[in-house]
């Protein structure tokens, strides 16, 4: 499964992304993010791996986030894994004529085991849901952030 979403935020573009490439940031535009670990490297630079642990409730989850390219302010590029799900994420930032950014975001979804597929088969549209909530939810904290 693959898809984009794109987002404007009213913020220069390295401000933008100094606020994204944030250990401590994270927890403050990811909910249900409990925990944030660095496991290897350091943390925003290529080859570095984080775990992400996420509660939800009735659901709990732990993603392993590894950086396979980093060119900021420009483009991320990282990939999400969990039991059955991987996920490469391939953003870029752009600044706007007016000082503006805008953060776009490729997602590619692989799915292992029967479960996993059905899951991926059935819904995609909440995959693209979630992905969505996260850039406007990191657009409100950064927003927010930059008006205090």
């Amino acid at each position: 499964m693959k898809y984009t979403h794109k987002i404007l935020i009213d913020l220069p573009l390295t401000d933008t992304t100094a606020k994204m490439d944030s250990l401590e940031n994270l927890k403050k535009w990811q909910e249900g993010l409990v925990e944030a670990t660095v496991i290897s490297g350091k943390f925003g630079e290529e080859g570095a791996k984080t775990r992400l642990k996420y509660d939800f409730g009735s659901r709990k989850m732990t993603l392993i986030e590894t950086i396979i390219k980093t060119d900021m302010p420009h483009e991320l590029i990282a990939s999400y894994t969990t039991k059955g799900v991987y996920n490469l994420q391939h953003n870029r930032f752009n600044a706007t004529e007016d000082g503006k950014t805008i953060w776009e975001s490729d997602s590619t979804f692989k799915f292992e085991g029967l479960g996993m597929k059905l899951v991926g088969l059935l819904f995609p549209k909440s995959f693209k849901k979630q992905s969505l909530k996260y850039m406007k939810d990191f657009k409100s904290f950064a927003e927010a952030e930059a008006t205090t």
